[in-house]
């Protein structure tokens, strides 16, 4: 796998660098940001793979998170890949809204045309991706842990309680909880995977986690909400989520904090208590 480096920098005493390959699950190139923690010096470090949200690429999180400092002390590896496929012949929404298509990818495997062709970002962040990251960076695979953010969130919760041999340690900041109830979720995977909504199932975290009650692999599923958050009520709903775990017996701790919102204030307010929450699960 031939990796080009779009550019690298020191960050904390380590390396922050931005990164493109060609993806086979996707048919077209894709870009990726990795931060590097000065520990890797010493030998392979455990790895923090953040999912962004709609209209998001690879430097949202690396540039507006403030991550890199705490990820420093705890020698954490970041990785945080682009939120959908892209390029010249990659199909968009057909009304060239924000919520579907480019930067709206949804963390799927899309089974209706013309977005079939290239939208198979579930496959890429389980099957693609982790090889990439791992035959290329000092990470350890046994030890990778999963967050997010809005439709990262979604994804992170959905993938992570689907692959629990895969990830260590599962968060979420403001996720979608149930893409069957959201005006976003039922947009994108009405034209992502068809009318049949017993598809849509598999991605949507509520239904996943009613039957995840067996994962005993997390000890916790950390989730932060801000109660201010405009897209609270109509597309988020993380009482639907609580409620689904508290049936399945899944060891969910929500926050829900007065006064923040949905963006990047409310993401780097809360990111350290992530932070050491996954560095504590992925410790040796």
């Amino acid at each position: 796998m031939t990796i080009e480096t779009l550019s690298e920098t020191s960050c904390f005493g380590g390396r922050i660098g931005f990164y493109r390959h060609t993806s086979s699950s996707n048919n077209c190139d894709m870009q990726f940001s990795v931060f590097v923690p000065p520990q890797a010096a010493q030998g392979k470090v455990p790895v923090l793979t953040f999912l962004s949200g709609l209209t998001c690429t690879e430097e949202n999180f690396m540039v507006k998170s403030g991550a890199q400092r705490v990820a420093a002390m705890l020698g954490l590896m970041l990785v945080s890949p682009d939120t959908s496929p892209r390029g010249e012949g990659v199909p968009d929404d057909p009304d060239d809204d924000y919520d579907f298509g480019l930067g709206a990818g949804f963390y799927l495997n899309a089974t209706q045309e013309p977005w079939s062709a290239n939208y198979q970002m579930y496959d890429y962040i389980t099957k693609e991706l982790p090889p990439v990251i791992f035959d290329n960076f000092p990470g350890d695979p046994e030890r990778h842990g999963l967050t997010g953010h809005s439709m990262g969130g979604h994804g992170a919760l959905t993938i992570g309680l689907r692959n629990p041999d895969m990830f260590r340690s599962l968060s979420a900041f403001a996720p979608i909880c149930t893409t069957l109830h959201s005006p976003w979720g039922q947009k994108a995977l009405g034209y992502y995977l068809g009318a049949d909504k017993s598809a849509w199932q598999d991605h949507d975290a509520c239904e996943v986690a009613r039957r995840s009650g067996s994962v005993t692999k997390y000890d916790r599923i950390l989730v932060d909400q801000g109660a201010d958050d405009p897209f609270l009520a109509e597309q988020l709903k993380p009482e639907l989520f609580e409620a689904a775990c508290k049936e399945s017996g899944l060891p969910l701790e929500l926050h829900i904090h007065k006064g923040y919102d949905h963006g990047y204030y409310f993401i780097s307010t809360f990111i350290e208590e992530h932070l050491r929450f996954h560095a504590e699960r992925l410790r040796a």
